[in-house]
């Protein structure tokens, strides 16, 4: 049974090497590569955090919607926790 989500993702781009869309696009892959179907991914931009978190001031926010089986969110969330420009992942799903 595939389910509809949405992933907010808050990306480190401290160290980038390479552009913020080729990050947005090597996260979009993992999602794929654990099963998800992505319907649309909108990028939100660069944020200022209310208070610095894990020595960092802000972040790149992107918002992933996408279909998949309830398993999917915690493989998701396994891999992306190993990438370490991932700094803040945040699933819901969408009725």
């Amino acid at each position: 049974m595939s389910r509809k989500y949405q992933g907010l993702i808050v990306l480190n781009t401290k160290s980038l090497e390479g552009t913020v869309d080729e990050l947005v696009a090597s996260v979009s892959k993992e999602l794929e590569a654990e099963g998800a179907k992505l319907d649309k991914v909108a990028q939100l931009g660069r944020r200022e955090f209310a208070y610095e978190s894990r020595h960092l001031a802000s972040g790149h926010y992107v918002n992933y919607t996408f279909q998949g089986a309830p398993e999917v969110i915690t493989k998701i969330q396994n891999r992306l926790r190993l990438n370490g420009h991932v700094h803040l992942q945040h699933f819901v799903r969408v009725a």
